[in-house]
């Protein structure tokens, strides 16, 4: 299974938003939507702001493949659901960390959205 070289992991890990092309039903690609990463050792995770209602998650969720750009960085990536308590407790605790600045407005409903939670895996 592919892996994320130490430099995608740094340069995507930095940058504070990731571009995500995410496929229809039909197989067209959506526009992409600009989303907040973290990171969680050697993996890459992402949530849905809006929660279940967010449609590049829906359209995530129901075809497991993407496209990602973020720090430079261009790859097609699957998109894998988390349900771990342990992991998303990290991961909670990286979007307070990492996105802290800008309030709860914003980091609390990410936060909220642990249902939401999906592994990039590079393609």
């Amino acid at each position: 299974m592919p892996t994320w070289t130490s430099d995608e992991l740094n340069r995507i890990a930095k940058a504070d938003e990731l571009e995500m092309v995410s496929l229809r039903r039909d197989g067209t690609l959506r526009g992409p939507v600009p989303i907040w990463v973290v990171r969680d050792g050697d993996d890459l995770y992402v949530r849905s702001f809006r929660g279940t209602d967010g449609g590049w998650w829906r359209a995530a969720r129901a075809s497991h493949e993407g496209h990602i750009r973020s720090g430079g960085v261009y790859k097609n990536v699957t998109l894998v659901e988390v349900a771990d308590s342990e992991t998303n407790d990290r991961l909670d605790t990286a979007y307070r960390t990492k996105y802290g600045r800008f309030g709860g407005a914003y980091v609390n409903p990410m936060v909220a959205a642990r249902s939401t939670t999906l592994r990039l895996v590079p393609r």
